[in-house]
């Protein structure tokens, strides 16, 4: 099956809600990480048990945290094959930092599926070894998501590197050696946990952020070649974030999420343009913007920040005062950020939720708190990000229990409806389908036809 060449542009999304067409999820939360295809509605409610409003599931091979993306007539997903038994995932709220066995072989896979039947178009091999870093029990060999521009598919095994692929045929075109990607505990580094960050596509580029324990950097490839363009050397603790390309007051910049080092850099040099130290000491969420401002959450440690920064702030912006006052700085609430999930923007409301499954609604602009409340009275703990339609809010607990919230300022849960299996992936969405990536499945939710 050829993809359709009109299909191939895919727009900046800056500084509001995504209008992209409902053909493509490109990366990591979609267009520009917003997590948001307003295009057509999706369902509300439906039964995985019996098949109502499931359009399709299909198994995937494998362990992997890796989330679903969408090109057209395709649905890809990265996966990774432990030989022997398949590895144990602890999911649930806990503290043990201790890293899961790594002594089994694995396979990494990039998988083709056809959007409208779920059947694999292609499984192609990427590389096979002892994965050279260990997990985290709740983690995976295979967290990143991929990204794509119709053309090409780019993902990062951990450790393993950054791989290339062919969009039509699954062919491997380059892959680069980036090093043991040890991301663990930085107060005890022998906890180590596994890499998240994703790789993103923008003009020709694929950008690379490995905040590790040595050795990290930003860096950006040519996606024809694999050449590397330029590399920023970084000095933070380990972060588990994706970046987020943004573009303001005349300037193009990568921002990137972290605790000593949240901040901006040119993306045609790599160039430092402003840095921010403090927050959570375990960053994870990813840089979003809308309504002329990038919002930034992390939490662990003394802080959990959500904050919202301007985009053309300079130099340090990190304040001197205890009340975080910078005019760089928009808002900031200490105590109200997310552990784990990149927030949403929908019109002019931010939400958040925490790991706990508290939800805080933010007037976007300024900062104000419209409602704080938990999605269930039971404790299940939430990984995946939101997603919405612009109607409704799409929240996945570890458990495999989505809970659908309408978009406003006024917290109601209009209906919770099980897939049936753990899921710690965001879902990808695509022309009024729901793609969920489960613990052995990967599940086409949408209104019958």
């Amino acid at each position: 099956m050829q993809l359709r060449p009109l299909l191939r542009a895919v727009p900046l999304i800056l500084f509001g809600c995504a209008t992209l067409t409902a053909q493509h999820w490109p990366q990591y939360r979609g267009p520009a990480a917003s997590g948001l295809d307003a295009a057509v509605a999706l369902p509300t409610t439906w039964n995985a048990e019996k098949g109502e409003n499931v359009r399709w599931s299909t198994p995937i091979p494998g362990l992997a945290h890796a989330a679903p993306i969408v090109w057209g007539d395709r649905v890809f997903v990265a996966t990774a094959v432990a030989e022997g038994a398949a590895p144990d995932l602890r999911v649930g709220l806990y503290g043990d930092i201790k890293a899961a066995p790594n002594t089994e072989k694995n396979q990494w896979r990039l998988l083709a599926l056809d959007r409208a039947t779920g059947k694999v178009l292609w499984n192609t091999l990427a590389h096979e070894a002892v994965p050279r870093v260990a997990r985290h029990t709740k983690a995976t060999h295979c967290n990143s998501t991929p990204a794509t521009d119709g053309r090409r598919v780019v993902a990062i095994f951990g450790s393993e590197g950054l791989f290339c692929f062919n969009a039509t045929d699954g062919a491997l075109v380059w892959k680069k050696d980036l090093g043991p990607m040890d991301s663990g505990y930085f107060q005890v580094k022998t906890a180590q946990w596994g890499f998240a960050s994703s790789p993103i596509i923008h003009d020709g580029k694929v950008v690379v952020l490995c905040d590790v324990q040595q050795g990290s950097f930003l860096a950006t490839f040519d996606l024809e070649t694999g050449r590397e363009v330029w590399r920023t050397a970084r000095s933070d603790v380990p972060t588990w974030s994706t970046p987020a390309i943004i573009e303001s007051a005349g300037r193009k910049q990568i921002a990137v999420n972290g605790w000593h080092h949240t901040g901006g850099y040119d993306f045609a040099t790599g160039k430092e343009l402003w840095k921010l130290d403090g927050g959570g000491d375990i960053p994870v969420p990813t840089p979003i913007a809308a309504h002329g401002l990038i919002y930034f959450t992390s939490a662990h440690g003394r802080s959990r920040p959500m904050r919202a920064i301007r985009p053309d702030a300079t130099g340090d912006i990190t304040p001197d005062n205890a009340d975080w006052k910078h005019p760089a700085i928009a808002w900031n609430h200490d105590r109200r950020g997310n552990y784990m999930q990149t927030p949403i923007v929908v019109g002019d409301l931010l939400y958040g939720c925490a790991d706990t499954g508290l939800v805080t609604c933010f007037d976007a602009k300024t900062g104000e708190v419209r409602y704080s409340e938990k999605l269930s009275p039971t404790s299940e703990g939430y990984t995946a990000s939101p997603v919405s339609d612009g109607r409704h809010l799409y929240f996945t607990s570890e458990l495999g229990n989505v809970f659908v919230v309408p978009v406003g300022d006024k917290f109601a849960v209009a209906a919770t409806n099980p897939l049936g299996e753990t899921c710690l992936s965001t879902p990808a969405i695509a022309d009024g389908t729901l793609f969920f990536r489960t613990r052995s499945k990967l599940i086409a939710i949408g209104a019958a036809r």
